[in-house]
């Protein structure tokens, strides 16, 4: 038997529809890439994704039809999502800090058919557009009095298309598990993989970030959304705003401490959420200037680990709650999430703590596991290590245009990260599968040994590597980058961190460079580090 209730195809648009009616003079404010600040209702908003479907139809763009994005956290570019989305076609959100030959790659690949760029790009684009086979069109996403003098062919102003429209356009209905949204992988081991999302995934998907425990989104936050819209979908938090009603604020191209607080004092940000290196500075920035952070209560932080030092002295200096989250291209983001539940309110300070430095809990809707190498279910006693799987309903299935399923026969995706989980429920990385340390046998948390190493006072930044031990297989070493002026020494730092970590953890040797590599999604590329240091002898060999 069925049951007798509408059949209502959960699409993305009707988060901007809900906007519109409920919410039609809540603001969304921008940062502009060609210079200056814009300010219009999701009233405004709607009509501007509107006529954005009708240009793109009008160009040619049709059911399914990729729409590439290069482009920050703007109006226009959420104008994009929900125009190419709402009309049924897939709006690919580039990254672009990939390399070039990586760009040029995805873009063939997912055979997009029109590229809308922000002016920034357009040097960049330039040297590659004789490689993009199937761009038609290249739309700058700015006005006809900021466009530049470029080579690109065929070429648009956003605000022309815009201006030529009606907005009497309403959203068609199809099938929710239409796709909807396309973005590739870093490519760390390859080439990027592309991971199509569908309108119902990200709809559920949207409806977990709203909850009270997940993402602190209500119709009364005001939002930075600093992780850009080209990773991972800025984490679902544009959709969310929408279906909130919540006001949001677009950094555009600026990710520096003063500009990203002045935003957060000038709007009375409450809710923001980016990778932890953009918080580092920002503490940097708080500690030399003595400025507080006005209304802001809770950040969320992902991408990496993040130190517990920063999630302390979030709360304890500036009254900020600090909820780590794990996620990844694969997941939608969201798969687990480090609000405090019931079961640890009433633990002490310290211990709650230490439950922070955690990636946090699954949320509803992810299935989350921990495998040994033959597959055996481990306990969640928050001591046992293995493979973290997990599987949901914006859990990939099949990587786009592979020919064989991304998971295993019962529907779990291995994740690549190797984890525990706790009696509360409560997972930590204890390392990338790849990046784990194997000495004599047992595990190094390379992980765990650069979050208490940056603790150092003379520490900006901390990566930890397996180098090759003719006794112990691996041994770890530090590389660090330094406070300007310091130094660090290898005993200085096994001082500091014995009380810390186990005794045979402590790093064979510490090395002092300028920079610490990174991939094109603000990650220390660990790859990148071990080619460097392939040949590195230890001092203790």
């Amino acid at each position: 038997m069925l049951g007798q209730m509408q059949n209502w195809p959960l699409l993305v648009s009707k988060f901007l529809e809900h906007a519109e009616i409920n919410h039609p003079r809540r603001e969304i404010v921008s940062m502009l890439p060609e210079g200056g600040q814009f300010r219009y209702t999701y009233a405004d908003h709607a009509v501007r994704a509107r006529k954005c479907a009708q240009a793109l139809e009008r160009l040619g763009i049709g059911f399914s039809d990729r729409v590439a994005t290069l482009a920050w956290n703007t109006h226009r570019h959420m104008e994009l999502w929900f125009g190419a989305a709402g009309m049924g076609a897939v709006c690919h959100t580039v990254n672009p800090r990939l390399f070039p030959e990586q760009l040029v790659y995805i873009m063939n690949h997912a055979e997009d058919r029109i590229l809308c760029l922000d002016v920034t790009f357009v040097p960049l684009i330039e040297k590659l557009a004789s490689e993009l086979k199937t761009i038609e069109h290249y739309v700058i996403m700015v006005g006809r009095d900021h466009m530049p003098e470029t080579s690109l062919p065929n070429v648009l102003s956003y605000e022309d298309l815009i201006d030529a429209e009606s907005g009497d356009y309403r959203w068609p209905t199809f099938d929710e598990n239409t796709a909807c949204g396309l973005c590739y992988t870093s490519g760390t081991t390859g080439n990027p993989k592309g991971v199509l999302y569908s309108h119902r995934s990200n709809f559920l998907h949207t409806l977990l970030a709203l909850q009270g425990d997940t993402l602190s989104i209500t119709s009364k936050s005001v939002i930075l959304p600093v992780v850009p819209m080209f990773h991972a979908n800025a984490w679902g938090i544009p959709y969310a705003a929408a279906g909130a009603g919540a006001k949001l604020v677009f950094n555009g191209p600026h990710h520096d401490p003063e500009t990203l607080h002045k935003l957060i004092m000038e709007e009375g940000i409450t809710v923001t959420a980016a990778v932890p290196t953009v918080w580092m500075g920002m503490l940097k920035y708080l500690e030399a200037t003595g400025k507080d952070m006005g209304k802001l209560k809770t950040v969320t932080i992902g991408g990496s680990a993040v130190p517990r030092v920063m999630i302390d002295t979030f709360q304890r200096n500036y009254g900020v709650r600090v909820n780590h989250a794990w996620g990844m291209t694969e997941t939608s983001p969201l798969g687990s999430l480090g609000s405090e539940n019931g079961a640890v309110e009433n633990l002490s300070e310290k211990e709650k703590l230490d439950i922070q430095c955690k990636q946090g809990r699954s949320v509803l809707g992810v299935e989350m596991t921990i495998m040994d190498d033959d597959g055996n279910v481990l306990p969640r006693d928050g001591k046992s290590s293995g493979h973290l799987m997990v599987r949901g309903p914006w859990v990939i299935d099949t990587y786009y245009k592979a020919d064989k399923n991304a998971t295993d026969a019962d529907g779990w995706f291995d994740t690549g990260d190797v984890a525990c989980i706790d009696e509360y429920g409560y997972m930590q990385i204890t390392d990338r599968a790849k990046d784990v340390i194997k000495s004599g046998g047992e595990w190094i948390s390379s992980i765990d040994l650069e979050n208490a190493a940056v603790a150092h006072p003379k520490v900006a930044e901390a990566a930890v590597i397996g180098v090759y031990h003719p006794k112990w297989d691996e041994r770890p070493l530090m590389v660090i980058v330094t406070e300007k002026g310091e130094s660090v020494s290898t005993e200085e730092m096994h001082a500091f961190l014995e009380d810390k970590v186990a005794k045979w953890w402590l790093p064979d040797d510490v090395v002092t460079v300028e920079e610490i590599p990174h991939t094109a999604t603000g990650k220390i590329s660990k790859k990148s580090l071990r080619d460097q240091f392939t040949d590195y002898k230890l001092p203790t060999y």
